[in-house]
């Protein structure tokens, strides 16, 4: 069992160049670190506006290589500072082969694991599939200097499966770089309804894993196209206990610095006491392979 630690999360305004926005971010994890976090994390696709809002061949200039500035950059930064970090980045694997990736650094610097995200969306204003080739890793938990982490991005936080491969891996938190907002014409109707469904839908995976969770997106409205209505990010960055408890919630419109405490012995008691894991029916799951199940099969 391992040592409480504080996680730090970082909201952030992204819409900068890729060189001021790597300067911000490597500003933020200093003062992170400077308030005690050991594992910090940024949003998703830091290192430029969210780009997805439309289709244009020209973003792919944005894509960096695994071993790119950010690598670098954070990579010398986590080392210097002794934190882990998790670094969202838009990566190029090959000519013409693009994933929405995360680096985990340890804080030794070194590459503790590579996340690329499994579950694409395609949505207006959210084009990704155009961008990005879901992710081929079977991992979803790295071990790190402050114990095993898991790592989802963005579309992924919706998925329970995803959450329950992170905490079956043995992820005591799972962080969760995110780019969630509201299109400016829904916020009125439905934007407090989309943002608590995102909001109950992680307390759930927590509750059901027995996981502290962390999601941290960015703020502020952003227009990569001219003529576009843009996204209005929605912050509200979060991080939850393994019963679902609010630890700490940033507001709507302004960067923040978030820090909660990550207890390793408060999860075992809560496992102890809530033992979903020993309870699941692994022998009975199969159906959960399939894309869907046709016909109720609940007849005798």
């Amino acid at each position: 069992m391992g040592s409480p630690f504080q996680i730090g999360l970082l909201q952030l305004a992204l819409d900068g160049t890729p060189e001021e926005n790597l300067e911000k971010a490597l500003q933020g994890v200093r003062d992170a670190a400077a308030r005690g976090a050991r594992l910090i994390c940024l949003p998703e696709l830091y290192r430029s506006p969210y780009f997805c809002q439309t289709e244009d061949p020209r973003f792919f200039d944005l894509a960096e290589t695994a071993e790119g500035p950010s690598a670098q950059a954070f990579s010398a930064l986590a080392a210097e500072l002794g934190v882990v970090l998790v670094v969202p980045i838009f990566e190029r694997r090959a000519p013409g082969l693009y994933h929405n990736s995360a680096l985990i650094l340890d804080a030794d610097g070194r590459l503790a694991g590579l996340y690329r995200k499994m579950h694409i969306p395609d949505d207006p204003g959210y084009y990704e599939k155009f961008y990005f080739t879901p992710g081929d890793r079977e991992a979803f938990a790295f071990e790190t200097a402050v114990g095993p982490v898991g790592v989802l991005i963005c579309w992924d936080q919706w998925f329970p499966e995803a959450a329950r491969l992170s905490a079956l891996q043995g992820a005591c938190v799972v962080v969760i770089p995110t780019a969630i907002g509201w299109h400016p014409r829904e916020k009125e109707p439905l934007g407090e309804r989309q943002l608590d469904a995102w909001v109950t839908v992680q307390r759930g995976h927590a509750v059901a894993n027995g996981v502290y969770l962390a999601a941290v997106n960015r703020v502020g409205r952003e227009r990569p196209v001219p003529h576009g209505e843009g996204i209005e990010f929605w912050g509200h960055s979060f991080v939850v206990g393994p019963q679902g408890e609010m630890l700490c919630r940033a507001g709507a419109g302004a960067e923040e610095i978030l820090l909660a405490t990550v207890d390793p012995a408060h999860l075992e008691a809560v496992r102890r006491n809530w033992p979903f894991l020993r309870d699941r029916r692994i022998d009975a799951y199969a159906g959960l392979l399939a894309r869907f199940l046709d016909g109720p099969r609940g007849r005798p």
